[in-house]
């Protein structure tokens, strides 16, 4: 049976991708409404990343590495932890932290945001970043699913 833990990460994850491709939207033709709405869909965003990150982190302790992990390293694809596991672990822990700050700038106050093209341009690419990011490690948690399904079927686990 798979386990809810996994449903909880990877949903949440996908929220906070999609709220941050939301803010990226927003942002392309910023005005007073679409701050209100960016920023609103930030917090989701950057909520939706930490309870990820939580709800992922427990899982890789209690579940991934006792189970999983052994299973697809003693596979005939090794590869997919040792790189695809391993890529998303560290592009996962960006993600709260660019959330933070893309919140942190739509937050600073209206006006710079607003009135400046950098301001803009930066909350633009950073939830962009963020999202592209997001999607990103969602199709490599789907190899790791797969490769988990490969060790199945291959009498590894």
């Amino acid at each position: 049976m798979v386990n809810p833990l996994i449903f909880l990460h990877a949903g949440l994850g996908e929220a906070g991708a999609i709220a941050f491709l939301w803010v990226l939207v927003e942002s392309l033709g910023l005005s007073e409404p679409g701050l209100r709405r960016a920023r609103i869909a930030a917090r989701i965003g950057l909520i939706c990343l930490f309870g990820a990150w939580i709800f992922g982190g427990y899982y890789y302790v209690s579940v991934y590495g006792a189970e999983i992990k052994p299973a697809i390293v003693g596979s005939e694809a090794p590869w997919i932890h040792g790189l695809v596991m391993e890529l998303k672990e560290h592009l996962f822990l960006f993600l709260p932290v660019l959330a933070i700050l893309t919140t942190i700038l739509l937050n600073s106050s209206a006006q710079p945001v607003l009135e400046d093209p950098a301001a803009r341009r930066s909350v633009s690419v950073l939830s962009g970043l963020i999202a592209l990011l997001g999607f990103s490690i969602a199709g490599m948690g789907a190899l790791i699913a797969a490769g988990y399904r490969f060790a199945i079927l291959a009498g590894v686990a």
